[in-house]
């Protein structure tokens, strides 16, 4: 067999139906890890339909272990090894079969969450895009390529599937950080996000960070009428929004210092130089005149740090009243590239809020949940040239290298805890609708998905160990 007959494998497999038939499978169970009471459901999609397709793939007995915090969903290993060789890489395979909640009801007539409906390009049910269609995909993509080879992939594979992404991965941190051993590895390979258009290959190589926090100013008890107490009494809208307007100004530019983030590098810049962002026709108009002066709009959402305020509150604003309100609050975001100093931010903005004048705001984090770090594998390293080179070879198309996602995902427990090289190869694409009704893929796309993994795992028997060489000579 050869590369181009493994890929025609791939797709064939999309041509006859078989991996729709598998998907609409997956999709078929309700995996919502954001409602209560759906521990046996999460629990259910391991047991009945991974470990089945596992398998058949050759890997061992996957084991499924309890959330480390008692309350959220399991987590699955599961490992295929073809030799203790020191030489042979191993690749750890991420996804995660957890969905936002269904809302059947928000869907366009004749579409529903749980099942998969085929119109023309898309292909319409929760989890298509996020997050099932992108590992189905490329454990599918991973079958043609056992077969091609006939039963001999060249290199080991190690599967890791959670089911708490959708509710800020709780748990897989400390997970592994004790299964360190069995996720040992030389490679992240995974599939998560969109790629920068439908049309264009993408990969990216970590993620922006995110850190909400809340801002609130209680000055008195109840309101007071606005005639008589206006102007003699301190208003906390007035105030917070004063403040606000101290730490970004009016075009979206940071303004303080320890929420900016180092230079960018000269190899990312290099990166984004041919990145073109908000051109697919669903997106909406850029706001040329916003954000960081003297950026690109690539450098701005892949390469900087934003302040976002998310929601802002004073008064009664569905039924305002003739009066000063009593107390504002508001929640923040900063999304944060590799560098940025987030461990100390809230030390940092109470320092800014004081220097200001306005040591009467309380600041605070939004939420328990761990904060996704910034991740960024160097464009340097010599994976990411492999990938490139692979998915071109595959698809006839130049990939986008985003150096990483300007969204957020839980890739620090790949890269910090377990120390891998992260590989980034998205299948869905921006207008997916991820998260909300009518959540779909792009049949096109996930044809050329299965032919871009194909050619990854067929490429990654054969240069996975010089790889590993020429990484250990770098160190």
């Amino acid at each position: 067999m050869t590369r181009d007959a493994a890929i025609a494998r791939a797709t064939e497999a999309f041509d006859s139906g078989a991996f729709l038939a598998l998907l609409r499978e997956a999709v078929a169970m309700p995996t919502e890890s954001q409602a209560p009471g759906q521990e046996a459901a999460l629990r259910a999609y391991l047991d009945a339909f991974i470990v089945p397709l596992v398998a058949r793939l050759g890997f061992e007995t996957p084991k499924i272990f309890p959330n480390p915090d008692g309350v959220h969903g399991p987590f699955l290993i599961a490992e295929r090894r073809e030799g203790a060789d020191l030489d042979l890489p191993t690749v750890l395979i991420y996804g995660h079969g957890d969905t936002v909640r269904g809302y059947p009801e928000q869907w366009r007539e004749g579409l529903g969450p749980w099942e998969i409906v085929v119109e023309g390009d898309r292909w319409y049910g929760r989890g298509t895009a996020d997050n099932k269609g992108q590992h189905v995909l490329n454990l599918a993509a991973l079958e043609q390529v056992i077969a091609a080879r006939e039963g001999h992939l060249g290199f080991n594979v190690k599967l890791l599937i959670e089911m708490g992404e959708e509710s800020g991965s709780p748990g897989l941190r400390p997970f592994c950080r004790e299964q360190a051993d069995s996720l040992r590895s030389d490679v992240l390979i995974a599939s998560d996000g969109p790629r920068l258009n439908g049309e264009r290959p993408t990969l990216f190589l970590g993620s922006r960070g995110a850190y909400n926090f809340e801002l609130s100013l209680n000055l008195r008890e109840g309101p007071h009428h606005s005639g008589n107490w206006g102007g003699l009494l301190r208003n906390p809208g007035t105030v917070l929004a004063s403040a606000i307007a101290s730490m970004v100004d009016a075009r979206g530019s940071i303004l303080v210092e320890a929420l900016r983030p180092p230079p960018i590098p000269e190899g990312v810049r290099a990166a984004l130089a041919d990145i073109r962002v908000g051109e697919d026709p669903t997106a909406p108009k850029i706001d040329s005149d916003w954000g960081e002066p003297g950026l690109t709009p690539a450098e701005r959402v892949f390469a900087w740090n934003t302040l976002e305020v998310l929601a802002f509150k004073t008064g009664d604003p569905d039924g305002p009243l003739n009066a000063v309100p009593p107390h504002a609050k508001a929640t923040l975001q900063l999304r944060f590239v590799v560098g940025t100093d987030w461990q100390n931010l809230i030390r940092n903005v109470r320092a800014h809020l004081d220097a200001h004048g306005f040591p009467m705001i309380e600041v605070r984090p939004a939420r328990a949940a761990e904060v996704f770090q910034a991740t960024r594998l160097p464009v340097e390293d010599p994976w990411v040239e492999w990938a490139l080179q692979s998915i071109e070879a595959s698809s006839g198309k130049k990939p986008a290298l985003l150096p990483n996602l300007g969204g957020s995902l839980p890739n620090d427990a790949f890269s910090e805890i377990l120390g891998l090289p992260t590989l980034w190869v998205p299948h869905s694409y921006p207008a997916c609708r991820q998260h909300g009704p009518d959540e779909h893929m792009l049949a096109s796309g996930t044809r050329e998905g299965l032919a871009i993994m194909a050619g990854l795992f067929w490429d990654l028997a054969e240069a996975g160990p010089d790889i590993l060489r020429r990484r250990k000579a770098r160190a």
